[in-house]
């Protein structure tokens, strides 16, 4: 699948999912995807776990009924950050966005290979959640789970929910300057 094809063509999707496992070859190279992220200061940050065993999967699957990709899922993906960040540049550290454009490059080769996937992060900081699942993967303690990604082939087609227009968020040069709108 072309680039500019996969970016209009992926969604969130939290329908059901075929059973059917996702190979090894695809996984790792949707992971490449993530891997290949543009990262603060190369400081490469983000690390990964790729999680297919069938009991682990099922423990994750049981973990949230309402969404149907999430309990369907034969493979997921786990973004891995620190908790307690080194600061990188000027005090600051840049571990979220690493993990956010990692993310990002993992759905758009998601998408380019026929699967489906929802980012998944606020439903993790509840109800210990991510604690639970990195306990699950061993995670050392100065690790923490960002985000989780299901795979899988959907079952159901959805569309892509419309976006707003380009030119009622697009500005030129300055906040108030809009291209082809009338002041």
């Amino acid at each position: 699948m072309e680039l500019f094809e996969a970016i209009h063509r992926r969604h969130s999707y939290r329908g059901p999912m075929a059973k059917d496992p996702v190979p090894h070859g695809h996984l790792e190279k949707i992971v490449q995807a993530g891997i290949c992220a543009p990262s603060g200061k190369n400081a490469q940050t983000t690390e990964f776990i790729i999680i297919d065993d069938p009991q682990l999967i099922e423990q994750l699957n049981n973990l949230h009924p309402a969404n149907k990709a999430m309990q369907q899922a034969t493979a997921m993906i786990a973004c891995i950050i620190d908790q307690r960040p080194e600061k990188i540049y000027e005090g600051y550290d840049f571990q979220v966005e690493d993990c956010a454009a990692a993310a990002e490059n993992m759905l758009l080769a998601i998408t380019a290979l026929g699967y489906a996937s929802v980012w998944i992060d606020g439903w993790l900081r509840i109800e210990n959640r991510a604690e639970t699942i990195s306990q699950w993967l061993n995670l050392p303690d100065k690790k923490k789970i960002q985000i989780l990604l299901p795979v899988g082939r959907p079952l159901e087609l959805w569309p892509q929910k419309e976006r707003f227009p380009f030119k009622q968020r697009v500005h030129y040069n300055t906040y108030s300057q809009r291209k082809g709108v009338d002041k």
